[in-house]
């Protein structure tokens, strides 16, 4: 349904006046020039610590979760909870190469579904946190599609706390083998706020490219997957960026700005402290993700997310790709022979 046949969002004023003058945009650094670390926004930890505490509770207030979701949120909690062991006395030697190929072990046995390593950024780091460990890894937990579509109903919030729930505990079980080997190692789960961002890690190591919506979207798993991460200091390979052409896809595309219903993805680019990029309006994004108890629509409409679809489409660019850089060559008249 397009933007123009939808009737118009409008926001619930009891969570408006709890906002207040607080805007997200702001916090985020829309329109800034200058790079800087991310503030937290949404998602904290302790909502009576945050100037938008009281609208964080009231988002809770709406959720009417069944026993499943409960449950799930429980065990959530209780994956976040547990105590790493301590760091072993002997660090196990392997080459950075080695250390990186590990981590397959861990797709191997359904833990996660992707896996990357790269140099932690500071600039990537909360600014009322601090990282003194240098790498990241990055894990992906993919959706079930089929539950996924759902959203924002309740079946499709389920899968979206089922794979926060894997990818928790698929970090604090990589945590826990870095430190059984002898080095420092600690799990960044989601949703709450933790100490780093988690998407640009991910764009860095592999994951693939941010979407229109601000997502990630890559050719395995388009946008329907989430991630957690492990700090570290084993010495990995770092998993190199891959481009694959979906930020040119995405500046065509407008499936994810028609579906939004509170007209919160922007058509173009916009500075976000000091970096141009694709940026989803916050403060129209969060009354609708508030009332609906958590949204997700963009990543479940999104092209890339259905089922078999990224690796043709990712072709498809590909070819498209070798065609304009063909037809951009410049024409060289045959050189003459000398008689």
């Amino acid at each position: 349904m397009s933007n123009k046949q939808r009737a118009p969002f409008i926001a619930d004023a009891r969570f408006t006046d709890l906002l207040g003058n607080y805007s997200g945009n702001a916090v985020n650094g829309l329109h800034e020039t200058t790079v800087r670390r991310p503030s937290m926004v949404w998602w904290a930890p302790d909502p009576s610590l945050a100037d938008f505490g009281e609208a964080q509770k009231w988002f809770y207030a709406q959720e009417e979760p069944d026993a499943e979701m409960l449950d799930l949120r429980a065990r959530r909690r209780e994956v976040v909870a547990q105590q790493l062991p301590d760091v072993g006395p002997h660090k196990q030697t392997r080459t950075p190469v080695e250390w990186t190929n590990e981590l397959q072990q861990f797709v191997t046995a359904g833990d996660c579904e992707m896996t990357g390593v790269t140099t932690l950024d500071p600039d990537w780091v909360f600014d009322h946190e601090e990282a003194c460990l240098p790498n990241i890894v990055m894990l992906g937990v993919q959706h079930d599609y089929d539950e996924l579509r759902h959203v924002p109903e309740l079946r499709g919030g389920k899968d979206v706390t089922r794979q926060y729930l894997r990818a928790a505990a698929a970090a604090k079980k990589v945590a826990g083998w870095l430190r059984d080997q002898g080095h420092r190692a600690e799990a960044v789960t989601g949703p709450m706020t933790g100490k780093v961002l988690m998407i640009p890690p991910a764009i860095a190591c592999g994951f693939g490219e941010l979407g229109k919506h601000g997502s990630i979207i890559n050719p395995e798993f388009g946008s329907a997957f989430r991630l957690s991460a492990v700090l570290t200091d084993a010495p990995f390979k770092e998993t190199p960026p891959r481009d694959f052409g979906i930020d040119d896809f995405c500046s065509r595309c407008r499936v994810c700005e028609n579906a939004c219903p509170p007209e919160a993805i922007a058509p173009d680019k916009q500075m976000v402290r000091g970096v141009e990029k694709w940026y989803v309006d916050f403060d129209r994004c969060i009354p609708y993700f508030a009332e609906t108890s958590g949204c997700a629509i963009c990543i479940a409409v999104c092209p890339w997310s259905l089922p078999n679809v990224g690796m043709n489409l990712a072709e498809k660019l590909r070819r498209r790709a070798k065609r304009l850089a063909g037809e951009a060559q410049p024409v060289v008249p045959d050189t003459p022979r000398a008689e």
